[in-house]
């Protein structure tokens, strides 16, 4: 390969441009920082076009805009422990947790465990892979063999139950049992339904 680089890269990746922006623009929900985005998929690929030359540019190029993209995703989520893990050097008071705020807590997760544990069987099941282990509406439907609507009720009914046992009071606590069959008998119906 005689070119230069310069000229490879103005030839098959600088012709992109345009496509490039739009693409970044569909993809990226932060409008200002396009700019920034694009001249750092520019960089990445410049670095790599000097080791090597790709085979396909315009794949590679939308590629690495696609990796960059997930990677400043993946750092924003990250939160960094130097930054906040020295608290003594920065002369912050730090908010001592009191025994009562502990029992506090211990109480309330004591607490959110006895509502979760009142749900009937295949609420509680779903409400867990839903808003426990996050999984997608559809693919919580998939593992129990039941519609994306039935999730959907599942999931209102425990959240439902959960905030009565927390903030119904007494009254509430007397109904339970009687939700508590109501929802069982529904989910039995539509497990027969779907059988």
């Amino acid at each position: 390969m005689n070119e230069s680089l310069d000229a490879w890269f103005a030839r098959e990746i600088l012709v992109h441009e345009d496509s490039l922006v739009l693409y970044l623009r569909r993809c990226w929900p932060q409008r200002d920082d396009i700019h920034d985005l694009r001249q750092e998929v520019y960089v990445r690929i410049y670095e790599a076009a000097g080791k090597a030359r790709p085979a396909m540019p315009k794949s590679f190029l939308f590629a690495t805009a696609r990796h960059l993209m997930t990677d400043r995703l993946r750092r924003g989520r990250v939160v960094s422990i130097e930054t906040v893990g020295d608290f003594e050097s920065m002369n912050v008071l730090i908010d001592e947790i009191s025994p009562e705020r502990r029992l506090g807590a211990r109480q309330v997760l004591r607490q959110l465990a006895e509502a979760f544990d009142r749900l009937p069987d295949r609420c509680r099941e779903v409400v867990w892979l839903r808003r426990v282990e996050e999984l997608p509406q559809k693919e919580v439907a998939a593992r129990l063999g039941i519609t994306e609507k039935t999730v959907e009720k599942h999931v209102a009914k425990g959240v439902r139950m959960i905030a009565e046992h927390f903030y119904g009071g007494d009254s509430a606590r007397a109904g339970r049992s009687r939700q508590a069959a109501d929802a069982e008998r529904e989910t039995d119906h539509e497990q027969q339904q779907a059988d």
